[in-house]
């Protein structure tokens, strides 16, 4: 059975975008998927450039086709991949790429197929799950610390802050006021989470090995200090 003339339907079927393009990137083909993400019609997309979608997973080289085009056709296939593509009216969208080349009978590239899927409504649900658990998170402890005043609403927000950068934070406070605490709290709301949280007792050393501890020492300096 000679499927040809049903491919349109077929594709149009689909719950995924999906885009063919030559090997320097024209569109030659969209289904109705596609056009639903996007905002393009096909009649507005076929025969442009795929780099209308300006979508931020793809590397292009524009130096010639193929290989020389952009980089799906030097790494044969994109396998799900989160990117954010431009719709019409130049929205950013957020979807779910999946590529790969086509080749004819004799092996050679002659273009490739790839599929969108529109993952913007799972981003967003992602986002206020996260909003809700920090909320949460906040409302009755944070990272162990327990608060619900302004003064402690405001030093939440401070280690939030400070914990997205890599700028050294001098923690003042009373003894058993809880900087030890403040400091943990920094370090789990951080980039660095997965890593050792190291404490030294600075109080147990004279200034010369503070300094050394803080700041560094060569090796030899003073009795092991091998590294």
């Amino acid at each position: 059975m000679d499927l040809s003339p049903f491919w349109k339907p077929i594709l149009d079927t689909l719950g995924e975008g999906l885009i063919i393009v030559d090997t320097r990137g024209t569109i030659l083909a969209v289904n109705r998927a596609a056009e639903a993400i996007t905002g393009y019609s096909a009649a507005e997309l076929v025969g442009k450039n795929c780099r209308i979608l300006e979508c931020t997973g793809c590397t292009i080289y524009d130096r010639g086709a193929g290989a020389d085009w952009c980089r799906l056709f030097r790494d044969g296939a994109v396998e799900a991949k989160k990117c954010l593509i431009a719709d019409k009216v130049r929205r950013r969208v957020c979807v779910l790429k999946n590529a790969t080349v086509l080749r004819n009978s004799a092996g050679e590239v002659i273009g490739a197929v790839e599929t969108l899927t529109d993952i913007s409504e799972m981003v967003r649900q992602q986002e206020e799950i996260l909003a809700l658990r920090r909320t949460l998170e906040m409302d009755e402890h944070f990272f162990g610390i327990v608060g619900r005043s302004a003064p402690m609403q405001r030093l939440f927000e401070l280690v939030q802050h400070v914990a997205r950068s890599d700028t050294p934070v001098m923690i003042h406070g009373e003894s058993g006021s809880g900087k030890e605490m403040v400091a943990r709290a920094i370090h789990w709301a951080s980039p660095r989470q997965g890593k050792p949280f190291i404490k030294v007792n600075c109080a147990a050393l004279n200034e010369n090995l503070l300094e050394s501890e803080l700041f560094g020492h060569v090796r030899g300096a003073y009795t092991g200090a091998d590294r």
